[in-house]
């Protein structure tokens, strides 16, 4: 089963979505603005990422901008993704092995294969 970050509010998480159920992937979705990742999923979900934690951060965010963090420290992104929900990159498909960030939509069909 695939976990689907989902904000359904944006067009690219609607998108792979739809890519998604177009395949029959048996997709659990986890609307993340809701339902906020904690620390441990979150570090848990950057190990499966195939790319640093500064993929997860939405950083044209004006949350993300005024915080000042360090985009290379691990600590940092993880923290400041904790607090601010919202600049979480997404949507981001997740099988539990492997994660990919969904920027362009198309990538979450790599977790089918």
């Amino acid at each position: 089963m695939l976990t689907l970050l989902h904000n359904p509010r944006c067009s690219k998480s609607r998108q792979a979505l739809a890519l998604l159920e177009e395949r029959g992937a048996d997709i659990r979705i986890r609307r993340y603005l809701d339902d906020p990742l904690d620390e441990k999923e979150l570090r848990a979900l950057m190990s499966r990422l195939d790319a640093d934690g500064s993929a997860l951060v939405r950083t044209n965010e004006a949350e993300w901008k005024a915080l000042n963090a360090d985009i290379e420290d691990p600590d940092q992104v993880v923290r400041a993704i904790l607090d601010h929900p919202k600049i979480l990159q997404r949507p981001i498909a997740d099988d539990g092995q492997r994660a990919v960030i969904g920027r362009p939509p198309e990538d979450v069909l790599g977790l089918l294969d």
